[in-house]
């Protein structure tokens, strides 16, 4: 029989995390918004859009990503951040793993820091966290991005997530950052199979039982590839991408992350109205 909270009905319409890659190598826009001027008008095309939030991302986190050096990451991202602020008082997040970034950026007007490593990256990441005192998001990846999706195993996928993922979010608060300021992802795609990222998804209630609000971004993801081969380039996958945020939405999800904003809010005002209807039933 399954759980309850996999079938109950979303209480609330999940917030859209729109995302703006100043990066030359992201798997889905790599290059395409490179330059601070272009990311910058894609934000403002996000907002226009719907999104509740901005995710600005200067170091790309595909599989066989190399690093970026931290100096140039600040260079790409704190600019953009700034004349997002100047332009929108909305929520601006970070997405980056090094704690100087994460700094620069928060200084520039950022509200929230995103982080693959959950604060693992460098030996301040914890500290930096509670002394920036923004909203954070701790997702669980399994290795580095250069190497994280060579033959990924475990012996139960949902479980050694949510452990991980609870251990950091402790670990977080032990070092300041307060309970209502971290978000849990439980990182679909990173170190992964797509059959991982499946059943995450459709265990997603596992996380969010945890009492912290969960932020699911699997959109564009390779997992559609392996469900629709014919999906081969990213672009080609909003269909799959919008089945899982709906899925997302539907298993307690607070935050989707999304390449493709007025679509995904489109359809999470549908399916929130139907679910308000059945309510009336």
């Amino acid at each position: 029989m399954p759980h309850e909270s996999q079938t109950a009905a979303p209480s609330m319409t999940p917030q859209v995390m729109g995302i703006v890659n100043v990066t030359p190598d992201s798997f889905s826009d790599g290059g395409r918004f490179v330059s601070a001027e272009r990311a910058i008008d894609h934000a403002m095309r996000l907002v226009e859009q719907g999104a509740d939030v901005l995710d600005i991302g200067g170091e790309s986190t595909r599989p066989g990503a190399a690093p970026v050096a931290e100096a140039e990451e600040i260079d790409r991202v704190a600019p953009v951040v700034a004349a997002i602020r100047a332009r929108w008082a909305g929520a601006i997040s970070v997405d980056t793993m090094k704690p100087g970034v994460a700094r620069a950026a928060v200084a520039a007007g950022a509200t929230m820091w995103n982080d693959v490593s959950a604060l693992t990256h460098a030996p301040d990441s914890l500290g930096t966290a509670a002394d920036l005192g923004c909203e954070v998001v701790l997702m669980h990846m399994k290795g580095e991005p250069r190497t994280m999706q060579d033959a990924p195993h475990y012996e139960d996928v949902v479980a050694e997530v949510v452990a991980y993922l609870a251990g950091r979010a402790h670990a977080a608060m032990a070092a300041g950052v307060a309970r209502e300021r971290i978000w849990l992802d439980p990182g679909i795609g990173f170190g992964k199979t797509a059959a991982h990222n499946l059943v995450l998804t459709a265990r997603l209630d596992a996380l969010t039982e945890l009492g912290f609000p969960v932020l699911y971004a699997a959109s564009r993801k390779r997992t559609i590839q392996a469900i629709d081969p014919a999906a081969v380039d990213a672009d080609d996958r909003l269909g799959g991408s919008i089945a899982l945020a709906l899925e997302g939405a539907r298993r307690g999800a607070r935050m989707v992350r999304v390449h493709d904003v007025r679509e995904t809010v489109q359809a999470l005002r549908v399916h929130m109205a139907v679910a308000a209807a059945a309510g009336r039933v």
